[in-house]
């Protein structure tokens, strides 16, 4: 046993580091008792647990006995364990790893770019959903009848067949790390276990790390299975048949290794790929591997090759946080590390020897894991989340349950000072039907009794009172004040003019936006901040929620060439912001010397949706009737624009349904459903609109019904949807029509051609990547915490 950093002479130490010794020896304690009971019941033989932290070793211990059958033999430190799945994490990852940094891999080409024969070099799946098993593959390959070979699992492999479309369900799969391991040696020209070992383990000094380890080392490896057909366990040889079949090398399982090999490998992915002799990777590589990179609209959350927490990242134990990644092997072999407090745990044992079905290991892993963060665990602030997953009914979904909080509006937040912020200004006030306080009251009434100079009340599209659907709305005058209201929806005025604006030093904007970019209302926004910078005006935002949160992020982003009413700012379709947040980016992003200020509202958070605010729907224009419908509208309006396509205008339920004289609704719902696509369902409809595209005529189509709302990507289904008319219904879709809807010409030309839906929406995520880490810095609520 070696206990490192730990030997105090307690005489010497004050209260705090008093204290921090005690963790630590209440770690070893702990530690110690749960592998020896789990020994002494049997779970496992013995184990290895090695915990590292700030750079330093801190503990490593041997317990019980590394074989029992056919004699017993002790335990050591330096045993040889077959690693099992953390073959993925630690071959098959750092390989891609290096192909990715050195510009030969891509994650999100697809697999036929590397493998042309997979699926008869017809398939969407791409590497990401590979390295993050979202690419519906089964889990195993066949093995009866009995094969051999590398090149007949390999074949097989190729010719697996999905389960599932790619991106829609998890499916924890080692034929995807066989996949990898194939293209890991195809890219690089060198076999798996070579690439491995010439890129990791010979630099950083892993002398015990390989695949088929040698007759040598016998005496020191770790017996797994008893081998039916001889009677004796396993040892040398890997315990996994399909690698076994393979050859002893793949992509998902065939490494041995020990705890303190492992160790150097966790230090340089904590030290993000430095090590004491150079470097092994960048440290953006690092962070792009070990960070989530499932699909946004799922609650798994897993790197490219790690865990971070699914239904297999128990061994994260109850405390340390989201964030921290590793992996577990079948044989009973377990990595953890937690870049945020630099700690790693390391428990190795060979839980299947000498049979399977063993399951107190899992618990064991967890408990291990919990002792080792008590003591080494962060501290400090900045870590929320300790567990995503792990009240509910089982592993891997989402807690639906919301929250309830009372929201006032910047309006309400002006009101109980009585508007002090406005007095002595002459105000001219952008707002319509919507600018309601909590009571009811018009923003234009009670600012008027607390003796606000409203000089000008301008309106946006569907007019002050939000009833209009037509493009040439006029001028009036507010019937209760008699102030004028002009119209920024008139003819060709889209902006304030100097005409209007006579006589205001002060612009207040107060309406309740949807959400999505072409929702005019934000570039009435963007419009007015343009003409009060021009002019020297004040512009104030009186905040109100985004309806369909601000964590939902969504589309592709906006082209400048296809910038226009609908789409003026930089922003993707769904783009996760109030208006005041967007009012705050459009100025940071332009460098507007615009003087804006924002009245937050009070009470929401990024992850609320309306239903939790409290406050009163009313339908922001004649056409957006519920909640629902501005959940479906940014991905169904970015089609709208076809002409003889209905998306349910001048029926009851506009933006949940859509129609056309040449569509099946039977065929479309069928086609939809049999995609898998995450939190909606689609069933067959009639429709007679009153107004719109087939206006007094029934048209056929789809209605859809929103099953989980925190996992739908409604432009994602826009895009799927999209992708079903292009297939069923060949030249009926004017896609040029639609392209300041959708805004981005790839995505147009995507449609325009054949290019699968999987590729349409990968190559929007590009893009959005840089627009959420810009968009960071103007986010002005915080995110819902997870309860």
């Amino acid at each position: 046993m070696r206990a490192r950093g730990i030997v105090v002479a307690l005489a010497a130490l004050g209260v705090c580091r008093l204290a921090a010794a005690q963790d630590v020896a209440a770690m070893e304690r702990s530690a110690d008792e749960a592998i020896n009971a789990s020994v002494a019941k049997g779970d496992i033989p013995g184990a290895v647990l090695l915990v590292g932290h700030d750079g330093k070793i801190v503990y490593e211990k041997a317990y019980g006995e590394r074989e029992v059958v056919p004699k017993r033999e002790a335990m050591t430190e330096d045993t040889i364990f077959d690693m099992a799945s953390l073959t993925k994490v630690t071959a098959t990852t750092p390989c891609l790893m290096k192909l990715f940094e050195e510009g030969k891999i891509r994650p999100d080409d697809r697999v036929t770019a590397y493998l042309p024969e997979f699926e008869h070099g017809h398939s969407n799946i791409t590497l990401r959903d590979l390295m993050t098993h979202f690419s519906g593959l089964p889990p195993d390959l066949v093995l009866k009848p009995v094969w051999s070979g590398y090149e007949t699992g390999i074949q097989k492999a190729l010719e697996a067949e999905p389960d599932h479309p790619p991106g829609t369900h998890f499916t924890y799969s080692d034929i995807n790390f066989i996949l990898l391991g194939e293209i890991v040696r195809r890219v690089s020209g060198e076999t798996l276990d070579e690439f491995a070992a010439e890129t990791v383990y010979k630099p950083l000094g892993m002398k015990d790390t390989e695949f088929r380890p040698p007759a040598s080392l016998k005496g020191r490896i770790a017996p797994t299975e008893i081998d039916p057909d001889t009677g004796v366990p396993f040892r040398g040889v890997v315990h996994d048949e399909t690698s076994r079949y393979m050859g002893g090398v793949a992509g998902h399982a065939g490494l041995f290794s020990t705890a303190a090999d492992m160790a150097k490998y966790a230090q340089m992915l904590l030290d993000e790929g430095a090590y004491p002799g150079g470097r092994i990777f960048s440290a953006a590589t690092v962070r792009k591997f070990t960070t989530p990179e499932t699909p946004a609209n799922q609650p798994i959350l897993r790197g490219f090759g790690f865990d971070i927490d699914s239904p297999y990242s128990s061994n994260r134990g109850d405390l340390f946080p989201i964030g921290s990644y590793g992996h577990t092997g079948f044989t009973g072999t377990d990595l953890w590390i937690d870049p945020k407090s630099r700690t790693y745990v390391i428990l190795l044992t060979n839980s299947v020897h000498p049979h399977r079905g063993k399951p107190g290991v899992i618990s064991l892993r967890a408990r291990v894991a919990t002792v080792v963060a008590a003591a080494y665990g962060y501290s400090g602030s900045g870590v929320e989340l300790t567990g995503y997953n792990e009240t509910l009914s089982g592993p891997g979904a989402r807690r639906t349950v919301e929250r309830n909080s009372p929201v006032e509006n910047g309006v309400d937040v002006l009101e109980k000072d009585h508007f002090s912020v406005l007095a002595g200004r002459h105000i001219g006030l952008i707002t319509n039907h919507t600018g309601l306080n909590r009571d009811g009251k018009r923003n234009i009434d009670v600012m008027r009794a607390a003796g606000v100079d409203i000089r000008a009340i301008f309106s946006p599209e569907h007019g002050i009172a939000g009833a209009e659907d037509q493009p040439n709305i006029g001028n009036s005058r507010d019937q209760a004040t008699g102030i004028p209201i002009y119209s920024l929806f008139h003819g060709k005025t889209r902006r304030p003019t100097e005409e209007m604006l006579k006589g205001v030093d002060t612009l207040v904007y107060d309406i309740q936006d949807v959400g999505a970019r072409f929702y005019t209302y934000s570039c009435t926004l963007v419009y007015s901040m343009e003409e009060a910078e021009k002019r020297g005006i004040v512009f104030y935002v009186l905040d109100r929620p985004n309806p369909i949160t601000g964590v939902h992020v969504e589309g592709p982003m906006l082209d400048e060439a296809l910038s226009s009413f609908v789409g003026c700012a930089d922003v993707p379709v769904r783009h996760g912001m109030t208006l005041g947040e967007l009012a705050e980016y459009v100025r940071g992003e332009r460098h507007m010397k615009l003087d804006l200020r924002v009245i937050k509202a009070t009470g929401w958070e990024r992850g609320d949706w309306f239903d939790s605010t409290g406050l009163t729907w009313v339908d922001p224009s004649p056409n957006m009737r519920s909640l629902n419908a501005a959940i479906l509208y940014p991905g169904l309006a970015i089609l709208e624009a076809t002409p003889g396509y209905s998306v349910g205008r001048g029926t009851d339920a506009p933006f949940e349904q859509v129609g056309a004289r040449w569509m099946d609704g039977e065929e479309l719902a069928s086609y939809l459903n049999k995609r898998y696509i995450p939190g909606i369902r689609v069933y067959p409809t009639r429709f007679k609109p009153t107004s719109g595209p087939g206006a007094g005529e029934w048209l056929n189509g789809v209605r859809f019904v929103i099953t989980d709302r925190d996992r739908f990507n409604s432009v994602d289904f826009g895009l799927e949807l999209a992708a079903a008319l292009r297939e069923l219904y060949p030249g009926k879709m004017e896609w040029s029509a639609d392209r300041f809807l959708i805004g981005n010409q790839a995505a147009l030309d995507g449609l325009l051609g054949t290019k699968p839906v999987g590729t349409l929406i990968e190559d929007t995520l590009t893009r959005l990547r840089d627009y959420i880490e810009r968009r960071e810095k103007y986010l002005l609520y915080p995110v819902a915490m997870v309860r």
